[in-house]
């Protein structure tokens, strides 16, 4: 059995300060930004104030790309407790208002005695500060155990633009430099139970097209008014396939299910409104179960909404659909050490076995890790 394994209860039993310290981490984590890709400030920040409060322990940044960095430390013999530095918002409201439809920035973290409230604690902050506190009480005790707080941990589509970037995580670098740690536990928000297996996740880009034309002739677009006056079809088509896709795909016998949805849709230049577009663009995120084929779903989508253009005004539209798998739907057999440690573990401290889950349809690195054959676990919420 792999060194730590065998003393995961101790590892996931928290100390009597584990709160106190928890939140003395998110501080640190509200003071800088960390967006996709561009963890390196906060990477930095952490492993200094880190190295400060342990210096014990040897904590380091791995930096890649332009601006990505990791934060690791440990043992890499040892069990791998594994997070992500960046949030799933930039906070920046220039950049997040789409979303989040507000114009003012995050307010500062907040603490009670009961609660925490702030920018980017679910996705993921405090599952972060709460795996870097659980790898300093391990290391404390002796166990071998490892971190990895990850860059580029959030899912972020492809296929924006041009499309044909290559994705680079933190987590695919780390993966590539260090040895292959012998099991890993993934924090994250989620159930509060136990995961082995995990939801894939998918991107899709829905692209009608039609010919542009000018707001002063509306004939002049094709169709007349240009595409953007006639997404209501396209939108109802995307919703008839989203609900046919969630109804056939369920995984009885497994934690994970499907889910599928608009996430964003884009036509025409906001400098240019006197202008109708010819391009009609949605943004789709799907989320898969073991044995989805993105060619298959793709193509459900785009016969769905070729049909609902096939007599209407967008008849003479073509319509293309193309995919950005993220990563597919993967398992830790329910018998494996780490998964039964893991549940022996919780038993001990909550007293109940981990309450069942099924449908569950969050997507996390974890699918990443055992894809590599490294054994893993879920931890929520």
């Amino acid at each position: 059995m792999a060194p730590g394994l065998r003393r995961l209860g101790a590892l996931l039993t928290a100390p009597r300060d584990a709160g106190e310290e928890i939140v003395r981490v998110l501080e640190v984590l509200d003071g800088v930004a960390a967006p996709y890709g561009h963890e390196s400030a906060a990477a930095v920040r952490l492993a200094s104030w880190c190295t400060a409060r342990w210096p014990w322990i040897d904590w380091t940044v791995q930096r890649y790309g332009t601006g990505g960095a990791n934060l690791q430390a440990g043992d890499p013999a040892g069990v791998l407790l594994y997070s992500h530095l960046d949030t799933s918002l930039s906070g920046d409201p220039s950049e997040d208002r789409p979303i989040t439809g507000r114009a003012d920035p995050p307010g500062p973290l907040k603490v009670t005695p009961t609660e925490v409230e702030g920018f980017g604690l679910g996705v993921a902050r405090a599952p972060a500060a709460a795996a870097l506190i659980a790898f300093v009480t391990a290391a404390s005790r002796g166990i071998p155990t490892s971190l990895l707080l990850a860059g580029s941990g959030t899912h972020r589509s492809m296929l924006h633009g041009r499309g044909g970037t290559a994705r680079s995580t933190g987590l695919d670098h780390y993966l590539a430099t260090a040895p292959r740690p012998p099991a890993a536990i993934v924090a994250k928000g989620g159930p509060p139970t136990l995961l082995w297996e995990e939801s894939g996740a998918l991107y899709l880009r829905l692209r009608v097209q039609g010919r542009h034309g000018a707001v002063l002739a509306r004939e002049s677009a094709d169709p007349p008014g240009g595409v953007i006056a006639h997404a209501g079809p396209v939108i109802d088509a995307v919703e008839r396939w989203r609900a046919a896709y969630v109804a056939s795909s369920a995984a009885p016998g497994t934690q994970v299910g499907p889910a599928a949805g608009i996430g964003s849709l884009t036509a025409g230049r906001p400098d240019k409104p006197d202008l109708f577009p010819a391009l009609l663009e949605a943004g789709i995120y799907v989320v898969t179960v073991p044995g989805a084929e993105p060619d298959t779903i793709a193509s459900a989508l785009r016969t769905e909404v070729e049909a609902a253009c096939a007599t209407g005004p967008l008849a003479t539209c073509t319509v293309e659909v193309e995919t950005d798998e993220i990563h597919p739907a993967a398992a830790t057999p329910a018998d494996a050490p780490i998964v039964r440690e893991a549940r022996t573990a919780w038993r001990a401290e909550f007293g109940a076995d981990p309450p069942p889950v099924t449908g569950w349809t969050g997507s996390t690195d974890g699918v990443v890790l055992r894809a590599h054959g490294i054994d893993t676990v879920r931890l929520g919420p």
